[in-house]
């Protein structure tokens, strides 16, 4: 078994308003169909195991980018989505937080008996992977929310999270069934986030000798450090600054979107009609959709598609959600039908970006393309859970040279 990854984030608080989570919903079945529908179950489950790429997704549908509840958030919305599709689909999302989390094993042997998978060896994996990074890897964080994803083939990916109460962070944990080998001695790919200093793992190659004692009823209780291979740590902090983001990634997509004529790209022909600023956010879903796992490493970057629901780095613009998730769901209902021009479109934005940053240079005015995307917040619907955002007093016109 190897876990792919885990990630710390400062706890948030609140609930996601419904304009927002209606919207999720629809994108994030929208992006899961894609990806099925280009590279099948077991690369979107691949996918879901990348705490980047997680929080990428998490990030693009206009979640805080940093926060601890992209997790519960993200996953409930899949499930809500997904799971009324799941059998057409093939992949079901099992769990929760909180009390649904314990309702796994049971929705686990449900599954199981309508599709022929091992509901005893599912809800196995389900408990042991919930075990070892509660109890046989004690680092400080008690698992409040388990979800388990699997496909009809019988591959799964389980996301969890833990909460620290004394460090106000929350940690998430990735695990994927691509290479089991066993429960007991080096799970994990990673475990990762600060260090906490020693900690106690059973489950570490050199506590061999320890877990044998144990099953010996000493009293030996040996620690070992787990080897921080993987690195997600989020500040605590909500702004979002220049650090955060790879600015040439960025600047290339923002100068594709709205410096040039999207007519010069005969690939995007079927894209006329969409607007500069939606073509943006196009571009960073086609990026998570189609991306390889290199271009995942400054997930906030992906908040320039839909801002984040906080107001930072600026308020959701809804007119902009609703037109990507609408041209995204006709290029995925075309693509079923055989029709998959406008499907292609979509993937080229993620190319035609690649291609730019080979060749382009970005400036500093990281800050000023900030306050033109919060300028222009109310031309696009923009909200955030203090309300809807407002025209600014003194109309500025910002000629930002960042792409």
């Amino acid at each position: 078994m190897q876990q792919a990854g885990s990630a710390d984030l400062p706890l948030h608080y609140g609930v996601v308003p419904p304009w927002l989570a209606e919207r999720m919903a629809k994108l994030g079945l929208a992006v899961t169909e894609s990806v099925l529908a280009e590279y099948g179950a077991k690369a979107m489950l691949e996918r879901l195991s990348d705490p980047f790429w997680f929080q990428s997704l998490g990030a693009v549908m206009g979640m805080d980018w940093h926060s601890s509840g992209i997790t519960t958030s993200v996953l409930g919305a899949l499930k809500k989505a997904v799971n009324p599709h799941a059998k057409a689909l093939g992949l079901y999302i099992c769990g929760g937080k909180g009390r649904f989390s314990k309702e796994t094993p049971a929705e686990l042997i449900r599954l199981a008996e309508q599709t022929g998978l091992d509901g005893t060896h599912l809800v196995r994996c389900s408990k042991l992977s919930a075990k070892v990074d509660n109890t046989a890897v004690q680092d400080g964080f008690k698992l409040y929310t388990h979800n388990f994803i699997v496909s009809i083939a019988g591959d799964w990916t389980v996301i969890q999270q833990g909460m620290n109460d004394a460090s106000g962070m929350a940690r998430r944990y990735h695990w994927h069934s691509g290479s089991l080998q066993n429960f007991v001695e080096e799970p994990h790919t990673a475990v990762c986030g600060a260090n906490q200093g020693p900690i106690l793992n059973v489950t570490a190659v050199e506590a061999a000798g320890a877990r044998r004692a144990m099953l010996a009823i000493t009293q030996e209780k040996p620690g070992w450090m787990i080897p921080e291979i993987q690195r997600l740590l989020m500040p605590r902090r909500h702004e979002l600054q220049a650090e955060d983001v790879d600015l040439k990634r960025l600047g290339s997509i923002l100068w594709m979107a709205h410096e040039h004529n999207l007519g010069g790209f005969e690939e995007l022909l079927l894209l006329k009609g969409v607007g500069p600023r939606t073509v943006q956010s196009l571009a960073l879903v086609s990026e998570v959709i189609h991306g390889t796992p290199s271009r995942f490493k400054d997930p906030a970057r992906f908040a320039f598609a839909h801002g984040g629901k906080d107001g930072h780095p600026f308020p959701v613009p809804i007119k902009v959600y609703d037109e990507t998730i609408s041209t995204l769901q006709i290029a995925v209902q075309k693509a079923k039908l055989g029709q998959t021009e406008k499907h292609q479109a979509i993937k080229a934005l993620h190319t035609l970006a690649a291609k730019a940053e080979k060749n382009f240079i970005p400036n500093e005015q990281f800050e000023e393309l900030i306050e033109k995307e919060r300028a222009d917040a109310w031309k696009y619907g923009g909200k955030t859970v203090y309300g809807d955002a407002k025209a600014p007093s003194k109309s500025k016109c910002l000629q930002l040279r960042l792409f």
